[in-house]
């Protein structure tokens, strides 16, 4: 037993698993072809598609926020700039280019985490192996979550070797593929070297937004912009997804205004700044960067499944690199068997559509850890444990 527990404990046996089941899940994924849908037929990897389309629609000069039936269902959502990055895959087969597209998802978070400046290799290796089964929920679906929770734990990482260039990059990229990556611009405080990031960020920032310059020019790339605004704004009003939004709603009937409760808990989320003396801390750092994975979910009210890896992450980070208490323990099974669990043929299916979808219990556990992390953030003294550093 003792063996078989070392085994899985190798970081290449790790690896060796995140690639074979993602491989493995997204041949699945593709072999079960087509379905009606409205209609119209698609995909069963309709992500994808809808990724790999928009670069086509980009250098054909059509808007990317309209909806191509015939194509795909639902809308493009992502920034023309991300448009031009899926180039690379747009030319290969749909059996070759989903499979690294979801090969690139689960590498880059794999040695996100594999990468943390933390000593204990194990702890990584338990953060790797928590967070996979949440990482096969998006994979699944062809999204970008993988890809998001990678590169902000990559700017931590990059950040933390005083990389400025490579941790303004690594955040420039994830708020081109989903604008709330945006909130890890909130690390870059408790580093030096201010000034030589607000200069990177403006000058990457500019020069990802003009690069669909290369296939359109300059007034169509100003209304693909204008349009995309105006898709994001529309969408805002449009659901309130499995978010605090969505838990205040279904629970307690509660109509507060989504700005309101967003307003909520930017500051909730800010407050720990306030302790500008801890800084220096790594485990106040760490926590820190829990706290915008799990952050960046919760109040994103157009959460859905797939997207809680990246909270995942966040939780499988707090969890693994404090010393375990009773209410922490209770705290990371509630969200395991409710987050990663809850989707799968575990949970019967009259569960999932009556209770756990409605209730939107995947985002309870995520709520009340993220809850308790702010306090230890606002409260714990966060002394540099040797394990950690």
């Amino acid at each position: 037993m003792k063996n078989i527990a070392f085994f899985f404990q190798k970081p290449n046996f790790t690896l060796s698993v995140w690639i074979s089941i993602t491989v493995i899940a997204s041949i699945l994924k593709i072999s079960l072809g087509t379905h009606l849908v409205e209609g119209n037929l698609v995909t069963s990897y309709n992500n994808y598609v809808i990724f790999k389309q928009s670069f086509f629609h980009l250098i054909e000069g059509k808007d990317l926020y309209c909806l191509y039936p015939t194509e795909h269902w639902d809308l493009y959502k992502y920034s023309p700039t991300f448009s031009v990055f899926f180039g690379f895959f747009a030319y290969l087969p749909d059996y070759f280019g989903a499979v690294l597209w979801n090969l690139l998802n689960s590498l880059v978070l794999f040695f996100a985490i594999k990468t943390l400046p933390i000593k204990n290799e194990k702890i990584k290796v338990f953060i790797l192996w928590f967070v996979l089964l949440e990482l096969l929920t998006s994979v699944q679906n062809s999204q970008s979550n993988g890809l998001i929770a990678g590169l902000i734990i990559f700017s931590f990482n990059a950040f933390e070797k005083k990389q400025i260039f490579i941790a303004t990059l690594c955040i420039i990229l994830s708020v081109y593929i989903k604008i709330f990556g945006a909130v890890a611009f909130l690390m870059f405080l408790f580093y030096p070297n201010k000034i030589k990031f607000i200069i990177y960020s403006i000058a990457l920032t500019a020069f990802l937004a003009i690069l669909p310059l290369i296939f359109v020019s300059f007034s169509q790339l100003v209304i693909l912009y204008k349009s995309w605004l105006l898709l994001l704004s529309s969408d805002h009003s449009a659901s309130y997804g499995l978010s605090v939004m969505g838990w205040l709603q279904t629970w307690f009937n509660a109509t507060i205004s989504k700005n309101v409760v967003l307003g909520m808990g930017v500051v909730l989320l800010c407050l720990p700044l306030i302790r500008v003396k801890l800084f220096k801390e790594f485990g106040f750092r760490l926590i820190f960067l829990a706290s915008l994975l799990i952050w960046m979910i919760i109040f994103n009210h157009k959460a859905e499944s797939p997207t809680f890896v990246i909270a995942l992450s966040g939780i499988a980070i707090w969890f693994f690199s404090q010393k375990k208490n009773f209410l922490n323990i209770i705290l990371v099974v509630f969200a395991f068997i409710l987050a990663s669990l809850s989707p799968t043929d575990i949970f019967p299916a009259f569960l999932r559509k009556n209770i756990v979808i409605p209730y939107v219990l995947k985002a309870v556990p995520c709520i009340l850890i993220w809850a308790k992390i702010i306090y230890e953030l606002m409260f714990n003294k966060f002394e540099l444990k040797k394990e950690l550093k």
